[in-house]
């Protein structure tokens, strides 16, 4: 069994969600000796499939028809397309049409939790789906080997400053405009935000709003994944205001390097993150205030050691299990062309 982990225009997508996925992949196929290439001309018997960009379809049915399995990775619905890039709530149900043409190509469907499951499966896809995590690399993200006052000394944060900290693109759905009110209801404190998008594809409401942005914000961009871990371990929080997900690398990120987290209180994790258990929720700005206080002055237990548990089930080894569990069922099942 050799797979080809299709890597095509992986410039257009290495510092999203699906970049890093792509990249984790990789490193749980190795970690479990499972064969794999990159390069489609080389002799392979599945195709796994991430982006869905017209070259995406092209070849998965190029490999159907040379009698290839193909899996495709469902990272993006239509729900979490919506409040994105410009346009994107005018051309959404174009866009569920043409995750249908994607999806509906593949001999089985992967997708990071049960909640995308349910979603795609309203879809009418006629497809087997399944959910697997698209993990963590726990030996990377591994607080012990981070350096949290270099974060602090590049951003010129003292170690009295009480730093709150987030990491997503330039997009409503994110939550970006939730804590850029929340840096203005709160200027006693320093809210980072880390992240790129590029300019043309930015609502222009989202553009002025990161302009009057209030003086205790910063937006540094994109950063690599080495200066992302100390930042992890040099905030004093982690807020993940978004909307709506298919999974949130960046929160198993954070879960892995025991930040204290607040996230939204959003269906997708209902099921596997417990409000004051191993996590903390907000429903709304309101709420993100108060426990951004609370949590910041200690009147909230700590609930790090339980959140890396939740990482930990995550392990990037068991995600590789895991696919290679999904690539011999699709080899060994007959599937409805």
């Amino acid at each position: 069994m050799k797979v080809l982990l299709h890597t095509g225009k992986f410039k257009e997508v290495e510092k999203s969600g699906v970049g890093r996925a792509i990249v984790h992949q990789k490193k749980a196929l190795d970690l479990v000796h499972v064969p794999y290439t990159t390069n489609p001309k080389d002799e392979f018997d599945i195709v796994h499939i991430n982006t869905i960009f017209p070259e995406s379809l092209i070849l998965a049915k190029k490999c159907k028809k040379m009698g290839k399995k193909v899996i495709f990775h469902a990272h993006s619905t239509e729900e979490d397309f919506r409040n994105s890039f410009k346009l994107s709530n005018a051309v959404s149900p174009l866009f569920k049409q043409w995750l249908k043409g994607c999806y509906g190509s593949a001999d089985l469907l992967i997708t990071p939790t049960e909640y995308s499951k349910k979603l795609l499966e309203k879809y009418d896809l006629n497809k087997e789906i399944i959910a697997i995590s698209n993990g963590i690399d726990l030996d990377f993200f591994d607080r012990k080997k981070s350096n949290p006052d270099a974060f602090r000394k590049k951003y010129g944060f003292s170690q009295n400053d009480k730093v709150i900290m987030a990491v997503g693109l330039y997009i409503e759905r994110k939550g970006i405009l939730e804590f850029l009110e929340l840096a203005k209801r709160l200027p006693e404190y320093k809210f980072i935000w880390f992240g790129y998008t590029a300019p043309a594809l930015i609502p222009e409401y989202i553009s002025k709003a990161i302009k009057n942005k209030p003086n205790n914000v910063i937006f540094p961009g994109y950063i690599d994944s080495a200066s992302l871990k100390d930042a992890y371990a040099g905030c004093d929080l982690y807020i993940f205001p978004t909307k709506e997900e298919t999974e949130g690398i960046v929160l198993l990120e954070a879960l892995a390097m025991k930040t204290k987290t607040l996230v939204s209180d959003i269906p997708i994790y209902d099921d596997w993150l417990i409000d004051g258990i191993n996590i903390y929720k907000a429903k709304n700005v309101d709420d993100f205030e108060d426990k951004i206080r609370k949590i910041i002055e200690g009147k909230l237990p700590d609930v790090t050691a339980a959140g890396y548990k939740v990482a930990k089930a995550r392990d990037i080894k068991s995600v590789g299990y895991e696919l290679k569990k999904a690539y011999e069922h699709v080899l060994e099942k007959d599937f409805i062309k």
